[in-house]
């Protein structure tokens, strides 16, 4: 059995204050050019000289578990029965994390294998770091060790990228469930917490962090990136990276749920409807189109940059140049990522008591819409990184 102590929550900084203080950002306009609860496990993948980030929980207190199975390989650690019915439960069939009530996406192995892909799709349409990334994280400075958190950690495919093109950092991975690599790296550890609870615990200790597509899972997302922006060092980077739970005509305009008519693609209905059931769970699925304006206005941050990809939901694009080759490939990507999308949304939504006929319907029609690739949509991710003041 778990014990939770919580905490009265710490009061706000004088930083923290002004910010807040605020006003929030409005709508972005939209560009027709063309383009494409807080338990916390430690898992760490064997012993080591590293030293590891500090995480010292102010939000909540619990047991540590460990992870690790009796093999004498270092990276391998096992799940027991007890720690997973402790971290799982299952709706509508799939495996959801037992921590937050806000995240409804499912947690399970279809999710994470979901996940692995998309990340090497963003890989090839973003770059696999934004550029500072590599000089921040470099071994330059002797006695000092590199950090870097990934926080909702997803399946971990980012950081274990980090932890293994810079195995003499310290990367650490934060979830509402613990990341189940069979391969983890000895400088990589894995903790679960609830990150709405706050980072008090990581102030000042990391070179980068990152977050990327939680947002449905975030009460309060400009409250993050405070959070994150203190969680660096010095001159640290931080990095995030959304998307608005909606999809967009070929002239890249929302397709918002007033458009609504015969003709609207389905794939549109059915995140419309996400969009909804996301923000009455307590998300904020249009997080992504404040990014640049909350780190632009942030007191800490500095060297802030904006950029936005278009991605084909399918590859309906004509002509066979290398531009429309490529932006047909990664269309083929994303339909592949939105067909699996379409079914971990079933607990979201059958969740928000959307009823299954509805939810049966909206997800037959749009798979075989995407399917067909004949319907001109896109999703829009936006990506905002920064430098934390010196």
């Amino acid at each position: 059995m778990l014990h939770t102590r919580l905490l009265p929550p710490p009061s706000p900084t004088p930083m923290q204050a002004a910010y807040a203080s605020m006003p929030p950002s409005h709508e972005p306009e939209y560009e027709d050019d063309d383009d494409m609860d807080s338990d916390r496990y430690s898992i760490a993948s064997g012993s080591s000289n590293m030293h590891y980030a500090r995480s010292v929980s102010t939000s909540a207190t619990s047991h540590d578990w460990e992870m690790r199975s009796a093999s004498p390989a270092p990276s391998v650690y096992s799940m027991t029965s007890s720690l997973r019915a402790a971290s799982f439960r299952y709706e509508y069939g799939r495996g959801i994390n037992n921590y937050s009530e806000v995240y409804r996406l499912p947690a399970d192995d279809e999710e994470f294998e979901r996940l692995d892909y998309q990340h090497i799709m963003f890989t090839e349409a973003m770059g696999k770091y934004p550029p500072p990334l590599a000089e921040i994280m470099a071994d330059d400075t002797p006695g000092v060790t590199k950090t870097c958190v990934d926080l909702g950690c997803g399946s971990g495919s980012w950081i274990l990228d980090v932890a293994r093109d810079f195995p003499h950092c310290s990367a650490v991975a934060v979830d509402l469930v613990p990341m189940q690599d069979l391969h983890m790296p000895p400088n990589c550890r894995s903790e679960v917490d609830d990150i709405n609870l706050g980072l008090q615990h990581f102030y000042g200790s990391f070179n980068v962090a990152h977050a990327r597509l939680v947002s449905s899972g975030i009460r309060d997302y400009k409250g993050l990136i405070d959070e994150m922006a203190q969680t660096l060092r010095p001159r640290g980077l931080m990095q995030v990276v959304e998307f608005d739970f909606r999809v967009y005509d070929v002239r890249k305009r929302p397709i918002m749920p007033g458009r609504l008519e015969e003709d609207t693609p389905w794939i549109a209905r059915w995140m419309n409807l996400a969009n909804v059931a996301v923000e009455q769970r307590g998300g904020e699925p249009d997080a992504a189109n404040h990014l640049h304006a909350w780190m632009e206005a942030h007191p800490l941050l500095e060297d802030v940059v904006y950029r936005e990809f278009w991605f084909q939901t399918s590859p309906w694009k004509p002509g066979h140049d290398h531009e429309s080759a490529r932006a047909n490939r990664l269309g083929a990507m994303m339909r592949d990522d939105i067909l699996a999308f379409l079914k971990s949304g079933r607990p979201l939504l059958l969740g928000n008591e959307v009823d299954y006929e509805t939810v049966q319907e909206l997800e037959s029609n749009a798979e075989r819409e995407l399917k067909e690739g004949k319907v001109p949509t896109y999703v829009r991710v936006q990506n905002v990184y920064a430098r934390r003041k010196p």
